[in-house]
């Protein structure tokens, strides 16, 4: 056989193929750099810097059914906001819109209507940790104190303070008491988290929470309800002025 019937494989590549590779690569990293923006994006809270409701309007109190209204009398809106402290979606919820919805609270264009659970208990620590939530929730806001409870419950939702699922530990009375004083809590709600004052009235409450979560139609934390509608709060990131 001569040579110049010989196969000799040669290189198959050309200008185009390195073009259509380089494409190829450069679509794949726009896509992950879209998605890394848009998951920060997602995240990233709204209305950064406003903090916890601040107006003097603004009043608080605690329901016989251990529901936490917080609005001022005459707020345009009222919507019914279901969370469990150890619940991470209710912690993102918080962070995400936290900030723009105690605005919204100052300004009289929504109450909040607070139902704190405890379904959480049992992947916690301490196993009570979200009924013992709960009642500190509660002692806060029998005091009356409105600027301190906004501060408290966005406090109890922060990365830095939420317990993990599952965790190795969980915060005794006294650090949630502790949470409290440095939310801004009067001596006398301190005292009361302290001393567990609240916490089987609080797991009643919890439990009345959980059948009225139930009875709205939702299917878990967090659960935002306005007018017997659920609203898909994760979702939908302009819920708060939309309302």
């Amino acid at each position: 056989m001569s040579s110049k019937n010989k196969y000799n494989p040669q290189p198959e590549s050309s200008r185009s193929t390195y073009i259509l590779g380089g494409l190829a690569v450069l679509v794949i990293a726009v896509l992950v750099i879209g998605g890394v923006i848009w998951q920060s994006n997602r995240s990233k809270p709204r209305n950064d810097g406003y903090g916890g409701v601040q107006n003097s309007e603004v009043q608080v109190a605690l329901q016989d059914d251990g529901v936490v209204r917080l609005g001022r009398p005459d707020a345009a809106t009222t919507v019914d906001l279901f969370e469990d402290p150890m619940c991470p979606y209710c912690a993102e919820l918080e962070n995400k819109n936290g900030q723009e919805l105690a605005q919204a609270i100052d300004d009289g264009k929504v109450a909040v209507r607070y139902h704190v659970l405890n379904f959480l208990d049992q992947l916690s620590a301490s196993g009570d940790y979200s009924t013992r939530a709960v009642a500190a929730s509660e002692c806060v806001a029998e005091t009356g104190d409105a600027v301190a409870y906004s501060a408290f419950h966005a406090a109890l939702f922060s990365p830095s303070n939420q317990p993990k699922e599952n965790g190795s530990s969980d915060h005794t009375n006294e650090e949630l008491a502790q949470i409290a004083r440095d939310a801004g809590a009067s001596d006398e709600a301190v005292q009361c988290i302290t001393s567990g004052a609240k916490v089987e009235q609080a797991r009643t409450h919890a439990e009345a929470g959980r059948q009225a979560l139930a009875a709205s139609g939702a299917t878990g934390t967090p659960a935002v309800v306005k007018d017997g509608t659920v609203i898909d709060a994760l979702s939908n990131e302009n819920w708060v002025s939309q309302l």
